[in-house]
């Protein structure tokens, strides 16, 4: 009897899991498919549903194979406030561990301080405006490389590991391995401010003074794309995970959405009546938040791109924002940091709001607060799978335990924050062997790959398509399909020069730099002319050295 007992509460419990997979119930909707008179109709229906529930049952049977659950503050009773909770106060609650990783660097001779975390959160790379930079294993407490470069930094950035990451310094940007060692100075990324990575593609965005946006390969060096805003300095930039476009802030209040494969931005709206301060765009790539120097804060839902809430006079204008796994708001203004739980949620109770409201319990209140007195929040930024917040600030960089900021259960074969030194060495070989192009980034990453819906007579067969191919590749070869080298035509008058002028300038392609290569060689050839005409050389004198050469090129 008991057997049976058991066997019966083990299915109640599995349908219950099932119901947070399942749909509403339309009674409406099977009636007109059994009312269908068209058979293929029907059976497609039929066979949808079929799908849907094998789909439901398959997702609540791996529901439990992910134990983990996030744990957040909850309050006793309905007068008691969690962002009333102090960091003392958690810290002598929870275990050691956790109160270990609160971590607080005490650095006041070269702040403020930037920070960021590795994608895995295993480390740490601090940038103070001041020159200093530092790389270290924070939950080890190793140090792996610290920098003084004697120069105004704004930002740095790891990039497909902890191995290597990038320094937006003072006019250009520079590329360190762990130890410290320059690696490479990227000349054409200058007074950049703001830097990203893009990991599924290996590109390293650089927006800053300017008003150019530029893609980077770190894999082959070369540079992929270079975008003209025409909206002045780029105030706050982020990228969505989802489909790695890049979100642009600027200093009119607009902010725009950018590919590197397209000239003029895919999106723009306004948020704000005067500079916009900065941007995030949570994990799933759904919800955008924004602040403003108007002193406003808004959350997009960049799906349809509409506004889903908006806070329009917070007490001081937030200077950063930033949104955590689970779905957390984390909000800096001056020394306060403020963090809202639901706040990505469509309902009107679910608009951020200041204190208490007067008790009103349908008000999403503040989850947790914190401040720096005496101080100014640099930036912020959560940390990867970990309960933790991290601030940089004028003095330093210290990490707030925010319970249930963290995903609580990770892919290993994605980011695996305990991997070893061999683990990550095949995660790099593999990320490489599946780098995308960058011409496939899209807001609609779904497009890639369907069907091309042209008329089949505009659509090429193979054989033609293989035909076409081999006559572009034999005009590559034999540059055909660029003007000719007139070393007796003034400079700027010169077909290479106009043709480059004509080309697009923000695509960088094989042609471009062949174009490139000839015209240098053209100034090469009326230099050589000049100086012949000048009598400083005889007609034939050859360069040794650069015949030599010239067998590699």
């Amino acid at each position: 009897m008991s057997h049976k007992k058991n066997g019966h509460r083990h299915q109640i419990k599995e349908r219950e899991n099932q119901n947070k997979f399942e749909r509403s119930i339309n009674t409406n909707n099977a009636n007109n498919r059994s009312q269908t008179k068209d058979k293929k109709l029907r059976a497609g229906l039929k066979k949808i549903d079929e799908q849907y529930k094998k789909a439901v049952s398959s997702a609540a049977a791996t529901d439990y194979l992910l134990p983990e659950s996030n744990g957040y503050l909850e309050p006793e009773n309905e007068l008691e406030k969690t962002f009333k909770v102090q960091q003392s106060e958690i810290k002598s609650s929870v275990d050691v561990t956790t109160a270990n990783k609160a971590l607080d660097l005490s650095l006041k001779e070269f702040g403020p301080y930037h920070i960021n975390y590795a994608k895995n959160g295993t480390h740490l790379l601090i940038t103070g405006r001041k020159g200093h930079v530092a790389s270290m294993d924070w939950r080890k407490g190793q140090l792996r490389a610290e920098l003084f470069l004697n120069e105004t930094c704004h930002s740095a950035i790891y990039l497909q590991n902890e191995q290597y990451f990038a320094v937006a310094q003072k006019k250009y940007t520079f590329i360190y391995d762990h130890e410290g060692t320059e690696l490479h100075r990227l000349k054409q990324h200058i007074e950049a401010r703001h830097l990203e990575f893009l990991p599924y593609h290996y590109l390293l965005a650089t927006a800053g003074e300017t008003g150019w946006l530029k893609y980077h390969d770190v894999s082959t060096g070369q540079l992929i794309s270079e975008l003209r805003t025409k909206a002045g300095p780029t105030t706050a930039m982020a990228q969505n995970p989802w489909n790695a476009v890049m979100h642009l802030g600027h200093s009119n209040g607009t902010v725009s959405l950018w590919s590197p494969s397209m000239p003029e931005p895919l999106v723009k709206l306004l948020s704000a009546r005067g500079p916009v301060n900065s941007v995030a765009i949570d994990r799933s790539g759904y919800y955008m938040a924004t602040t403003g120097a108007d002193r406003s804060m808004k959350i997009w839902d960049i799906r349809n791109f509409k506004q889903l809430h908006s806070i329009e006079s917070l007490p001081t204008p937030g200077t950063n924002v930033s949104i955590s796994d689970t779905g957390l708001l984390a909000l800096s203004r001056g020394p306060h940091v403020t963090l809202w739980k639901d706040a990505l949620k469509l309902s009107r109770d679910s608009k951020p709001c200041f204190g208490s409201m007067g008790g009103n319990p349908h008000r999403n209140t503040p989850y947790m607060s914190h401040l720096f007195a005496g101080n100014k929040v640099e930036n912020l930024g959560f940390v990867p799978f970990e309960d933790l917040l991290g601030v940089g600030h004028q003095t330093g960089v210290t990490n707030l335990i925010v319970p249930g900021a963290g995903e609580a259960n990770y892919d290993a074969l994605e980011l695996n924050p305990f991997e070893t030194k061999k683990q990550r060495q095949e995660q790099e070989v593999r990320t490489l062997l599946n780098k995308l192009p960058a011409d496939t980034i899209t807001l609609d990453p779904n497009s890639i790959g369907s069907v091309d819906k042209r008329s089949s007579t505009i659509r090429l067969n193979a054989k033609d398509l293989a035909q076409a191919t081999m006559e572009a590749n034999n005009k590559a070869k034999t540059n055909s399909d660029i003007p000719d080298l007139k070393p007796e035509v003034k400079g700027k008058n010169s077909g290479l020069r106009s043709f480059l002028r004509k080309k697009t300038q923000n695509v960088i392609d094989e042609r471009k730099l062949r174009v490139e290569k000839q015209l240098h060689k053209e100034k090469n050839v009326r230099k050589r002319n000049h100086q012949i005409r000048q009598g400083l050389i005889s007609e034939d004198n050859k360069d040794v050295i650069e015949e030599a050469l010239s067998r590699f090129t």
